[in-house]
């Protein structure tokens, strides 16, 4: 079954859209289609980029279509949630037990905090969903009552996730308006996330660069 295929199921779109329900009952940024796809044609991106095999890109792009599942069971560990559910799902579609290893694996690894890049496809993962920030995510329509994450996805007015030309290294480009968060909020809410993402970088054999308005801060 190939990505296209996937995205078609009544059934994955349903969960999709329940969990992303849940998150904005919750407060926080979108999570539903057009994160969700976002993250898997970047994910597929950079290995396609790095010339991995076509088989091993549309993985990573199911991986990121499917990684944020788990939120609706809860938010707390919804990478290992979301990773039991693919499992099932992938199960039941008749994927190869290769293949459903490597999505669970890649799932189950994506959340900062306990995930780590242990593939390929993980690493990939890791990359495409912390780089997915941008003032649409924010659906808080109130400005005086925006908390930090709201500030700083909001203040993001550019992001661009590239692999340079020699295949050495991989940069997330940012610009930000300084009038609603400065830089120094962004790192207080995602240093964690972007030292996953240099680790991540780093399975794949590749540098991460961190660039804000022109500035390289990683």
């Amino acid at each position: 079954m190939t990505f296209e295929e996937l995205k078609k199921r009544d059934n994955i779109r349903t969960y999709i859209t329940k969990a992303d329900e849940s998150l904005t009952a919750l407060g926080y940024t979108e999570h539903s289609f057009a994160h969700v796809t976002c993250v898997a044609e970047t994910a597929g991106y950079i290995l396609s980029e790095l010339g991995y095999p076509p088989r091993e890109v549309e993985l990573a792009k199911i991986a990121g279509y499917l990684h944020d599942i788990g939120n609706l069971v809860n938010r707390v560990d919804h990478s290992q949630s979301g990773a039991v559910m693919a499992f099932r799902l992938l199960d039941e579609m008749g994927f190869p037990p290769e293949e459903i290893a490597t999505v669970t694996t890649a799932i189950g690894n994506h959340d900062e905090g306990t995930g780590v890049a242990v593939n390929a496809v993980a690493a990939a993962l890791i990359l495409a969903d912390k780089s997915d920030v941008r003032r649409s995510r924010v659906r808080n329509a109130d400005f005086a009552s925006f908390d930090i994450h709201d500030r700083v996805n909001y203040s993001v007015e550019q992001a661009h996730l590239e692999i340079s030309e020699d295949k050495k290294q991989i940069r997330l480009r940012l610009t930000i308006d300084s009038k609603v968060s400065t830089v120094m909020d962004y790192f207080e809410i995602f240093l964690g996330r972007m030292v996953m993402c240099r680790k991540a970088a780093e399975k794949l054999g590749l540098r991460f660069k961190l660039i804000i308005n022109e500035q390289q801060l990683m």
